[in-house]
Formats: structure tokens, sequence, C-alpha cells
């Protein structure tokens, strides 16, 4: 039996040192460590670990979370290391498989973690739904009233005695206390402006 240990960060801009002091304190022989942003981001460190280990090995992590990047693939990955003959050590969480009592709590915070999510995805549905009878759909409230869009467009088209635009998107904007992406979005769909309005 060997005990190794998995690191992971999310971002360049974060250090591993903490994760990697608490796996060597723990007695890891070796640990990989990936540096992976997002739920969708490859983390080929992990795959090398999950390829090294061997029936009879433990794994240790820090948290749960740096293991597994959604409830479904904590369970996957938990099946998949029972069926390998591989204990699992959760440091932060006091998760320990190779006891009874550990893998009672890894299955409970487990279980937890799934019908949190299902609760949340059902609060949403059942909002959504109570707008819609209201004749509300969800999405982000409007930045701009019907009547301040109907008075950019008027900005935006008053020209002065010259010919020319007499306020640019800019100054329409600060105007209203949006952004320029914000004006453009209510004008036309898009940000096709003048080069000499560009600033």
């Amino acid at each position: 039996m060997a005990r190794y240990g998995y690191a992971r960060v999310s971002t360049r801009s974060q250090t591993d040192d903490s994760q990697l002091d608490a796996l060597r304190a723990a007695g890891c022989e070796r640990v990989w460590t990936d540096t992976a942003s997002g739920k969708l981001a490859r983390r080929p460190e992990w795959d090398r670990c999950l390829e090294y280990l061997r029936a009879g090995d433990e794994l240790v992590i820090t948290r749960l979370s740096r293991m597994a990047r959604s409830v479904r693939h904590l369970t996957e990955v938990a099946a998949l290391l029972d069926e390998r003959g591989v204990d699992l050590v959760v440091l932060k969480q006091g998760i320990d498989t190779t006891t009874a009592a550990g893998r009672f709590l890894f299955h409970v915070i487990g279980a937890m973690d799934e019908m949190l999510a299902d609760l949340i995805s059902e609060g949403t549905l059942e909002g959504l739904e109570a707008a819609r009878a209201r004749g509300r759909t969800g999405g982000r409230k409007p930045k701009l009233s019907q009547r301040q869009v109907l008075i950019a467009r008027q900005m935006y088209d008053e020209t002065g005695v010259d010919g020319k635009r007499r306020y640019t998107v800019a100054e329409i904007a600060e105007t209203f206390h949006v952004s320029r992406k914000t004006i453009y979005r209510h004008l036309d769909g898009s940000p096709r402006v003048a080069p000499a309005e560009r600033r």
C-alpha cells in the first residue's frame, strides 16, 4: 500500500503551496498537481494520477472540490476508485474510506450535495414558471426603460447645423449612466459607429 496526493488550483494567480504542504504532511509519496480553470478544463495530471493508482493505494486530497467537478463527477470518481480498490482520504472534510465511518460520511456528503443541487434546480424552475404565469419571463432586468430607449434614439439621430451627429454614443451612454455597449444594443443590436465616434 502507498499513499499518493493530488492538488488542483483554479487559476495561475492562485498558489497550491498550502495544498502541497498538507499532502506532504499527510505522508504522500508523490503528488500530482493541475492548474485548471472551469469545469471543462483539461486536467492531464489528474489523468496520470488515476493511471498510476493500484489496488490498496490511498489517494489523498485536501477537499472534494479538488478532485471532482460536479456531484455527478464525484459519484463517478468514487465508483471508479472503489472498483479499483483505491481508498480516498479528504483532509479538510474528515473523510477516510479506509474506515466504515469514513465511507458512510463520504456517501452522506455526496447525497447532501446532490439534494442541494436538485433543490436549487427545482426552485429556479418553479420561480420561472410562476413568473411566466404572471406574464414575465426570466432574464436580467433591462438597464433602460422604453422611454429612455426612445430618448436615446432621438439623441442619436439628432444632427447639428453642420449635418453631423450632435451626440456621440459615449455622450448618450454617460447621460443614462450605462455602457456604450448597452446603447448600441438598444439602437440597432450591433456596435457599428463612424470612426469619428470611437473614443
